[in-house]
């Protein structure tokens, strides 16, 4: 009997947490009330608000959720008698095909648009992006083998996600180019882990 009564109330949350992805992006966050999410989700507004306080929680939620199934993704670990440019290549090509995603786009927009200056939600941002993810499990394991001397693996991964996120984030949250196609987010990759390497490879 437990376990039915928490499946319904998992699928209302699922119900609620699509409610706000399709209503956010149609309306805006600002624009959407409690009473709105509650008629679009098909449940009470009372049940929306006990599983979510605010539709700031919400919105951290979406961002989370997307975070967590990003991470969640296949990927090769570090391989000591391989090459490490195709190693780091792919790992790079799976995070710039992520933060491309139309799903990926809506939601930091989202983000953006309506957290970006509230400082309790930039403190929760920082802890989920400061996860560990494939690329920093990367740089730690061909350090610790001697095939690339990194000081400072937080530094070091930053700066390949600031290289990824500037030529392929960013000018979409601007709108100020399109998606690349298969072919230019190779390219990305391979430029991007080459000056990466240069700098980095013992």
């Amino acid at each position: 009997m437990t376990q039915e009564k928490q499946t319904r109330s998992q699928i209302k949350r699922a119900a609620i947490i699509e409610a706000a992805r399709t209503t956010f992006k149609a309306l805006g966050v600002t624009a959407t009330s409690m009473d709105k999410l509650a008629e679009v989700a098909g449940v009470s507004k009372r049940t929306v608000y006990n599983h979510f306080a605010t539709k700031e929680a919400l919105v951290m939620t979406l961002m989370t959720d997307l975070w967590k199934k990003a991470l969640s993704q296949p990927s090769e670990p570090y391989h000591p008698n391989k090459p490490l440019a195709p190693q780091l290549q792919q790992l790079v090509r799976c995070d710039i095909e992520h933060i491309q995603s139309e799903e990926h786009i809506e939601v930091s927009r989202m983000v953006i648009g309506h957290l970006f200056y509230a400082s309790e939600m930039q403190q929760e941002i920082k802890k989920i992006i400061k996860e560990e993810n494939a690329i920093s499990r990367w740089i730690k394991a061909a350090d610790k083998d001697g095939r690339i001397n990194v000081d400072d693996i937080e530094q070091a991964q930053d700066k390949v996600h600031s290289l990824i996120k500037g030529q392929c984030f960013w000018p979409l949250i601007f709108q100020m180019s399109e998606p690349l196609t298969d072919k230019e987010k190779d390219q990305r990759a391979a430029e991007i882990v080459k000056v990466f390497l240069c700098r980095y490879r013992t």
